[in-house]
């Protein structure tokens, strides 16, 4: 599914018109966006939670030339269902 089949599935599902509801879709993610710019979390309690993690630097090889490569400290945004998505989607499948 992409953003354009998210945006007619819930338009449909609610009534409101398509520009509208790819509007409401976008600002969605916009406000994760910068929440996580800003280094806070996001906690939708029932689907998951949206966060900021630290990774450790490391070293690394370029697959092209094999050349070693030292990767600094960095954030990186990560997901986590929660359990109750998890169950659910394990259920019906």
């Amino acid at each position: 599914m992409t953003k354009a089949d998210l945006v007619r599935a819930i338009s449909q599902d609610t009534g409101i018109i398509l520009s509208d509801t790819k509007l409401i879709i976008d600002a969605f993610l916009d406000s994760i966006k910068s929440s996580l710019v800003e280094g806070e979390h996001i906690e939708i309690r029932g689907f998951g939670t949206f966060k900021n993690k630290m990774r450790k630097p490391r070293t690394a090889r370029n697959p092209n030339t094999q050349e070693i490569i030292s990767l600094p400290e960095r954030i990186v945004p990560t997901f986590k269902f929660s359990k109750f998505f998890t169950n659910d989607v394990i259920k019906n499948n």
